[in-house]
This record gives structure tokens, C-alpha cells and sequence, in this order.
């Protein structure tokens, strides 16, 4: 974490100092805004921590509750969920009240005995070792705790609006804010009166049943699986061992449990198998009670036991696999004559089971791709072409994820004696491991992502990907790190440059690299504006060859050591060496003749180039800023 840069700083660092639109921010919603985010779910507060780094944008998000969520449905967070919070400062910490899931267990009919089960297999939860985070098991509204917490402390003092319902919203209208939102007080002391908020843009973040969807005109299609279970969240005593491990349970009788440990020690989630529900049933399997869900868990566990002393929450659903047409207010006809005013995130836009883990945390990529684009558009950074491709970009996401679950589910309701090979369940599981941890996602070229034409140069880095951290050594003070943990959620490209062979101060094609960003006007650090830090909008750093004590920190560029803060103190936190101990270009398959890796905000590959490749990284970035004046005084 840095700060210090402008001026001591005696209390916690995570509290930024206020600005822009955090200045006096008013505590009552206003009259316009420039984003009204509708929905406090995962997805909604996610893009509002985002949008919460724009100090200069106007964003509220606004929820029909009168105050924080204290029971959250979802609770699992995928490892690509956890590089994620890492990025917003609270990995660490939400690691630490945790469950962290390491092994699943597959308990099957006994073949001696088939009314009893027994466990047949155990699988290493993450086996390829694809990310240094843990696969997590966590209450939703921790997490929203954690987004809240950000917000309030990141310059724009950004805190919930509660007690507002969406009615309905007009894209129709003139000026600068026009699109009219009427939201219903649903506590206080207006409440039951109507109020309209006008907003450049609206996101909604409203769930399964979204009226902004309605609003839009988008519909969910897809299919039902008629298939029931019954979900709990329980304190139990049991004699049943694996208690505290991930399990897929399946009984000689067809039913089957999915069994998650929750954080804290004690507490437990059991997905427990209802059957096949009769087309015809207008959804009065929804009424089954919990006393006869913990019945048909004691019938699928036997011959172990469950004593449930508490149950904390209950439902019971029916697993459903449906996508919206968009994900946003563009008709199919209208494409490329406007561009988009609303979106649609989370379960809005895509529906399916919990049993993947899933939902909360496609959720949050919707929200994190969905907010930057919002806040480069609205600061005059990029044009309102770059709102297009977040439809484009999410929508083959969620159909990827309703694949995926269609075909988990379904193996999870199988009996027993369906299986060709008694060993699929978990063999699909471990083979498909990397889709459920959030690393499938590959983002098709478009205007943020280039053509994967040099993906040699940095094999390791996938374009369209996300980025994937590794081990370096920082040059400065010798302190081994991870390179993606520096990056921080604060809406800035990131533009690694990997060196050549050649050390620093020597002529190279790193050294001319620095040498064009700081001084063409073809650079996209001229498109910097005036007055503010040389890495206010691009974060360059630099990575060599050799380990750190063979790099001179006095000769490396400038640009890689940009002045910053009123005080225009460098920064030395971005020229990294080789760890001893695992060298990233041989773990990241990079070439020893350099390469420059591009990454988006949100943690994506946007493109991979040669060092040399100055004309097409200017022209990488070119659609995407303003006008450019050249920023070499300044990195000098």
C-alpha cells in the first residue's frame, strides 16, 4: 500500500482524503446524477466501489431495504473472485474469517451395501495450482460489508441510498441527463411517495426479477430442469466425518446432497435433493418445510446421523438456466446508431443453480467490467463507444456459465446407477476445475482487446484472460511481491514491460520504449491531462532479466519512475527484478528478447507486444483516449 505522497499520514491509510464530488457530498439523493446503480446485490456494489475511485463522477446506488443485507443466499467466492478483493484491499481479511475449501470429498453407495454410503474419492480442490488464492466460503453480505466499506472510504465518500424501489425508467429524454428514474420511498418519512431521479446512466443491479430488465424491454429465455432441492444453512451435531470438508453426496436411493462448509467453525450449508417436480406442480414443492428437508438429508446420509439444533436460513428452488437477449437498452436493430444508456447485471441478466458457486461472482466480473467503462467515459478519458462492448463481452460469459452449469447440475441429480463410469462425477469436477475458480473467461478482440497476433512474446499472459500475478523481487527496498497485487482498483491501465537481455542505462529497446512514452505524442501517457501525475491514468512498470542486485535503480528511465503527489516524489514501486527463487519469464513463458503485456482496469489481457511496437500500441489506444499533448516534461 502506498501513501505518504501527499503528506504524513497519521491514521488508517485506507481512508482516502475526500475529493471531487466527496467534497460536501450530500447526504439525501439528489435530483441528477451521472450514474444511478439500482440494486445493493454483489454486481451493483461492486461497479459502486468502482465508480467510488471517479472523484469526479456522481454515482448512487440505491436498494428497496431499508438497510444492510444481514443474511446473504450466495457464499461461495471463487479464487478469481479473491484476486479481485485484492485488488479493492481486502483479501487478506476476508481470508482470514473464511472457510477456505482445499479438498471435496465423493461419498457413493456402499457396492456391499447400497443403503449405506461411503466416501470413494477425495480431489484437491484447485490440483493445477492456477492462482496463489484460496477458493473461499463466505457470507454474501460480508462481502457487500467489504464494497461498502471501501466506498465510504475512497475519495467520493460513496455510501448506499437504502429505502428506494425501482417503478420504472425513460430513456427518451433531452440535455445532459436523460434518462428519468422513479423510484418509490419504501421507509422514512416519505414513505409510500414517489420521487424521479434523471441520470446519464443506469445500471441495474436488481436480481433474478429485475424490473429494470422489464424497463428495457430484455426478457429471460431458457428452460427449467424440473428438478427441487432444499437449501440450509445449519448447526448440527452429527456423526457424519467430513462435516467440515466440500462434499458431493450420493445415496443408493437417487438422492444426493451437495455439503459446504461455511466460515466460523460450526456452520454448514447442505443442498439437499428434492427429486424431479411434476411440470404441473405451479411451484408447491416450494412449500416444502425444513423439517422434511432435514428428513431427506438423514435419508441420504445414512447410515450417518444429522441433529440440526439450529437453522440459521431456508429455501427451497427449483434449478432454472436462463440468459437474457442483452445487457443493455440497445435493440438489435439499433446497434452501432447509439450507444447504450442502461445496463443490466447479475442475476438480471443470467439465472441458473448455486450448486457451480457461480452467480455471485460472474456477478461481480459483470459489475467490474460494466463501472470502469462508466468511469473512463463519464471523466472524458475514452468515448461512449467503449459502453458497447460490455453487452458484447458479458453476454458470452453467461452463456459459457449456463453450459457449464447445465451440465454440473444435471450430473448432481443423476442417480448412482446412471453413471457410465463411477468415477464422472469427479472426474468432470477435476477436469473442468479451472471454469468454476473464474479463469475461462477469454474476452474476444474488440475495441479494449487487441488481436493475439505475438501471444509468443508471453504465453503465460493469454490475451483476453485475466492477468495472471506471479513472483518478482522489488528493485527498490529487495521486498519479494507478487506483481498483480500492486494493482489496485483504482480504474488505471496497467502496462507491464517486460526488458530484454540488457540491463538499464544501456541503449536498449527497453530504454527506447521509456524513451517514446515519455516523449511521442503517439505515447498514451500524452494523453495524460495536464496538471496530474505522469500515472494518473497508465500504470507502467517495468521488469527485468536479472535479480535485483544487478539493477541499477539510478538508471533506470524516468518514466518508470514517475514523480508524483503535490510534493512530486518519485515513485520507486515500479521497477521489479527476477525472483531467485522462480523466474517469471521462464513461469510466464515470456521471450528474453522483452515484451509489453497490456491489462485492463479489470484485470484483463488487452493486448501483448513487442518492445519495439511503438506504432501499434499507440494505435492499441488511440480509439480509446482523448486528444494527446506530450507529457515529457513531465517524466523528466
Amino acid at each position: 500500500m502506498q501513501f505518504h505522497h501527499h503528506g504524513y499520514v497519521s491514521g488508517d491509510p485506507r481512508v482516502q482524503p475526500s475529493a471531487g464530488v466527496g467534497i460536501d457530498r450530500p447526504a439525501e439523493l439528489p435530483e441528477e446524477v451521472d450514474v444511478l446503480i439500482v440494486g445493493t446485490g454483489p454486481a451493483g456494489m461492486l461497479a459502486a466501489a468502482q465508480l467510488s475511485q471517479f472523484p469526479n463522477v456522481t454515482t448512487r446506488i440505491v436498494e428497496r431495504r431499508p438497510g444492510r443485507l444481514a443474511i446473504g443466499q450466495a457464499d461461495g467466492i471463487q479464487a478469481r473472485s479473491v484476486e479481485t478483493f485484492q485488488a479493492f484491499g481486502f483479501a487478506e481479511r476476508i481470508i482470514s474469517e473464511a472457510y477456505a475449501i482445499t479438498e471435496m470429498a465423493f461419498w457413493k453407495p456402499d457396492v456391499n451395501d447400497p443403503s449405506r454410503i461411503v466416501r470413494t474419492a477425495r480431489t484437491p480442490d484447485d490440483p493445477a495450482g492456477i492462482s496463489e488464492f484460496p477458493h473461499l466460503i463466505v457470507n454474501q453480505a460480508r462481502v457487500l460489508d467489504y464494497f461498502a466499506e471501501y466506498m465510504a472510504n475512497a475519495p467520493t465518500r460513496m455510501t448506499p441510498d437504502y429505502g428506494y424501489e425501482f417503478q420504472g425508467l425513460d430513456v427518451g429524454g433531452e440535455g445532459e441527463y436523460p434518462v428519468a428514474v422513479t423510484l418509490l420511498h419504501t421507509a422514512g418519512p416519505n414513505e409510500g411517495q414517489e420521487r424521479v431521479v434523471r441520470a446519464k446512466y443506469v445500471v441495474g443491479a436488481d436480481g433474478a426479477r429485475s424490473k429494470v430488465r422489464q424497463a428495457i424491454g430484455c426478457t429471460l429465455a431458457g428452460d427449467a430442469a424440473n428438478h427441487a432441492w432444499g437449501v440450509m444453512d445449519a448447526l448440527a451435531v452429527t456423526d457424519f466425518p467430513d462435516i467440515r470438508t466440500k462434499c458431493a453426496i450420493q445415496s443408493g436411493e437417487g438422492g444426493s446432497i451437495l455439503l459446504i462448509p461455511r466460515e466460523g467453525g460450526h456452520l454448514f450449508r447442505m443442498y439437499v435433493d428434492l427429486g424431479e417436480v411434476d411440470p404441473n406442480d405451479k411451484g408447491a414443492v416450494r412449500n416444502t418445510t425444513i423439517e422434511e428437508i432435514i428428513g431427506k438429508a438423514n435419508e441420504i446420509l445414512h447410515p450417518y446421523t444429522l441433529d440440526v439444533r439450529n437453522v440459521a436460513w431456508h429455501s427451497v428452488y427449483e434449478v432454472g438456466h436462463r440468459l437474457t437477449d442483452r445487457f443493455d437498452d440497445v435493440l438489435p436493430e439499433d446497434r452501432g446508431t447509439r450507444t447504450p444508456r442502461v445496463f443490466i447485471t447479475g442475476d438480471a441478466c443470467h439465472t441458473h443453480s448455486a450448486k457451480a458457486g457461480q452467480g455471485m461472482n460472474v456477478s461481480m466480473q459483470d459489475g467490474f467490467n460494466i463501472a470502469w467503462k462508466l468511469g473512463h467515459v463519464l471523466e472524458g478519458r475514452s468515448p461512449e463507444s467503449l459502453l458497447s462492448t460490455y453487452s458484447e463481452e458479458r453476454q458470452v460469459v453467461a452463456k459459457n456459465l449456463i453450459d457449464f452449469d447445465k451440465e454440473w447440475s444435471s450430473m448432481m441429480a443423476k442417480k448412482p446407477e446412471e453413471f457410465e463410469d463411477p468415477s464422472e462425477l469427479e472426474d468432470f469436477y477435476v477436469r473442468t476445475a479451472e471454469f468454476p475458480a473464474g479463469f475461462m473467461t477469454q474476452y474476444a478482440p474488440s475495441l479494449v482487446i487487441g488481436e493475439a497476433d505475438r501471444q509468443e512474446l508471453a504465453a503465460g499472459f493469454p490475451v483476453g484472460k485475466r492477468f495472471r500475478s506471479a513472483p518478482v523481487v522489488r528493485v527498490a527496498d529487495t521486498n519479494p511481491v507478487h506483481l498483480g497485487h500492486h494493482a489496485t482498483a483504482d480504474g488505471r491501465w496497467r502496462i507491464y514491460v517486460f526488458a530484454d537481455a540488457a540491463l538499464p542505462g544501456t541503449g536498449s529497446a527497453t530504454d527506447k520504449l521509456a524513451d517514446w512514452f515519455a516523449g511521442s505524442p503517439e505515447s498514451p501517457l500524452a494523453a495524460t491531462p495536464e496538471g496530474a501525475d505522469l500515472d494518473a491514468w497508465f500504470d507502467v512498470k517495468v521488469i527485468y532479466q536479472q535479480p535485483h542486485t544487478a539493477v541499477d535503480i539510478g538508471v533506470v528511465p524516468a518514466v518508470f519512475k514517475p514523480q508524483v503527489g503535490p510534493f512530486k516524489l518519485t515513485d520507486y514501486e515500479k521497477v521489479y527484478a527476477t525472483d531467485p527463487a522462480v523466474d517469471i519469464f521462464e513461469l510466464r513463458g515470456l521471450d528474453r528478447s522483452g515484451a509489453v503485456v497490456v491489462v485492463r482496469p479489470d484485470q484483463y489481457v488487452a493486448n501483448v507486444l513487442p518492445l519495439t511496437a511503438t506504432a501499434e500500441l499507440g494505435a492499441f489506444f488511440a480509439p480509446l483516449l482523448k486528444p494527446r499533448q506530450t507529457v515529457a516534461a513531465a517524466a523528466r
